[in-house]
């Protein structure tokens, strides 16, 4: 097991990704193909960003891209809910908690890395 699959934030964000994944299964199809894509797209990229920052001495570029990411998915998820896209407003409302959470680690992330520099 890699070092970063024990990280909570790399837990959390894995789930989502999954979650996300089989969500947009259930999207109508031309969304399916056009802003669920983008969705699984993002939390792949933010996924896999916190890997990498994982193992990089110089993590704080990666942090700080990390959290645009997340901005994105925010911007791209509440596409979804105004599109009706989700089966409900508790599906956007899980996927918003999420993200925030997820945003919420890498700002103590940051913070950290950013003390030791």
């Amino acid at each position: 097991m890699a070092y970063y699959e024990r990280l909570p934030i790399y837990k959390q964000s894995l789930d989502l990704t999954v979650w996300i994944e089989k969500t947009v299964r259930n999207f109508p199809q031309y969304h399916k193909y056009t802003i669920g894509s983008e969705l699984r797209e993002k939390s792949r990229e933010i996924t896999i960003l916190i890997a990498r920052a994982n193992v990089k001495r110089e993590r704080k570029e990666t942090l700080l891209k990390i959290r645009d990411k997340l901005e994105e998915l925010k911007i791209v998820i509440r596409i979804c809910k105004e599109l009706k896209v989700f089966k409900s407003f508790n599906s956007y409302e899980f996927a918003v908690r999420q993200v925030v959470e997820i945003a919420r680690q890498n700002e103590g992330w940051i913070k950290k890395t950013i003390g030791r520099s």
